[in-house]
């Protein structure tokens, strides 16, 4: 694992941690949330990606009855074959609902923690 996603981890972490306490309260639609935000911190390595996009595919398939699954599947694939060599949309927020193909603003906090992660050394 690479000094990038090291220093992302915490924050993939924690929005994981938010994701499933908002499950856990009832409130699918505010953890789906913080997968996309999950999605958008970690769309540029590959295990973060991945598992950003499995969690939308279970939740697609919990809550929306399998609507968006296959979307979530051919996303699984262009995560495990596009994230390596970089060829991803800058700031897509991973749902089915939203083209594979389309970039979008990244959120200020969530910018300054891809900043920072970046220029970060070892600790």
């Amino acid at each position: 694992m690479n000094q990038f996603a090291r220093n992302l981890r915490p924050h993939i972490k924690q929005e994981l941690a938010r994701y499933r306490l908002a499950l856990a309260d009832g409130r699918p639609d505010q953890a789906f949330v913080h997968l996309e935000r999950a999605h958008v911190l970690g769309q540029g390595v590959t295990r973060y990606h991945l598992a950003a996009h499995w969690h939308m595919l279970c939740w697609e398939l919990r809550y929306r009855r399998g609507r968006g699954a296959p979307g979530q599947l051919l996303r699984l694939v262009g995560a495990l074959i596009l994230t390596p060599p970089g060829l991803l949309p800058t700031g897509n927020t991973g749902g089915s609902n939203i083209s594979a193909f389309k970039s979008m603003p990244v959120e200020p906090e969530l910018a300054e923690i891809l900043r920072r992660s970046r220029q970060l050394k070892s600790r």
